[in-house]
């Protein structure tokens, strides 16, 4: 089943514009915070006003404005699940599962197996951990049987133990539903590991479309997605250092990265960048005297809450590389961090991994 979008939604800041036919199968939407993401989920559920244009799924036209076609959000069979679960906290599990899925039990009893949430089922969300309750949520967009599937960002509210416990789920779902999905995340990691197409957004305009490996990092394998990864950078190899023990790669943006020495690597050989959001040393001033070899200034695009951490979404100075740091919400208020603020990322040599 594949999704065809020929879509135009105003918002505050710029006109969210996307038409693309995506394939069958999980499509990953990713870029910046406010580029879009949520706006064009929520277009498609049905649950954005002034959208217009054409969404078609398996030849179905859910909007199309030229034919005065604008079906309501609950006659869509569209399945979406929000950063923050949206379970109902006065409805048990099971309340929760069978909402919205019209006395369907065959749908009901497929979507509790699929997740196995039933020794869950009696239990009120606010007993639930993180990992529950988007179990939980997935399984009440299931249990719609819906012919699209929305998740934005499931994972983000999850520390990197329970979104590794996680993810494994939503691979379940692909493999075993067989929905078109589009999945909204900042992860790349997460994107490698789910999807087989990607779309990344910016001012509500496609600037990329295509194979994740191809956009996201190409040498990246599943084995590094899965291990929770999140900053992935491509890359060449300059040069090697024998005497300092160091291997210098440039990327395609003109960004210098020391790494460990890899002799194995020859020079000019494509590489692929790979740093754990938790890696990343961050700063509120120029550092000097310090034994990470890769110091970058840059700026505070967003500051996000992820579990009991905090991620940062920084662009580096002039490249404008995208990087990810995961410190504690007591650092960020120690630092006075705050968004579009300056701020100084020191990386370890060590803590990059080429492959």
């Amino acid at each position: 089943m594949s999704v065809e979008i020929d879509l135009t939604l105003p918002l505050p800041r710029f006109a969210l514009r996307v038409r693309e036919t995506l394939p069958a199968g999980v499509t990953a939407i990713l870029g910046p915070s406010g580029a879009g993401k949520t706006s064009l989920l929520e277009s498609l559920a049905g649950l954005r006003r002034g959208a217009a244009g054409r969404i078609v799924v398996d030849g179905e036209a859910l909007l199309d404005t030229a034919r005065g076609v604008a079906l309501s959000p609950e006659k869509r069979r569209v399945g979406y699940v929000p950063q923050d679960s949206g379970l109902f906290p006065h409805l048990s599990v099971l309340g929760n599962v069978r909402f919205g899925a019209h006395a369907d039990r065959r749908a009901v009893e497929a979507a509790i197996d699929t997740l196995e949430i039933r020794p869950l089922l009696d239990r009120k969300p606010a007993t639930l951990s993180g990992g529950e309750r988007q179990r939980v949520a997935l399984a009440r967009a299931l249990a719609t049987r819906p012919r699209l599937l929305l998740l934005d960002e499931p994972l983000a509210a999850l520390d990197v133990r329970l979104r590794d416990r996680v993810l494994p789920w939503l691979l379940r779902v692909r493999d075993e539903w067989a929905l078109p999905c589009l999945y909204v995340t900042h992860n790349v990691g997460e994107a490698l590991a789910a999807a087989a197409h990607v779309l990344t957004l910016r001012e509500g305009r496609v600037e990329a479309a295509g194979e994740p490996r191809a956009l996201l990092g190409g040498l990246a394998s599943e084995a590094e997605a899965d291990s929770g990864i999140e900053n992935l950078l491509a890359g060449h190899v300059v040069s090697h250092d024998q005497a300092g023990g160091i291997t210098r790669v440039r990327s395609a943006t003109g960004l210098d990265v020391a790494v460990t020495l890899s002799p194995e690597r020859s020079v000019g050989a494509p590489v692929t960048l790979a740093v754990r959001a938790e890696d990343v040393l961050v700063a509120v001033a120029p550092v000097a005297g310090l034994s990470a070899r890769n110091v970058y200034a840059g700026r505070i695009l967003s500051i996000e809450r992820t579990g009991v951490d905090v991620t940062l979404r920084c662009a580096l100075d002039p490249s404008g590389v995208e990087v990810l740091a995961r410190i504690t919400p007591a650092a960020v208020a120690a630092l006075g961090l705050r968004p579009g603020g300056p701020v100084w990322l020191a990386i370890k040599s060590h803590s990059i991994r080429l492959i």
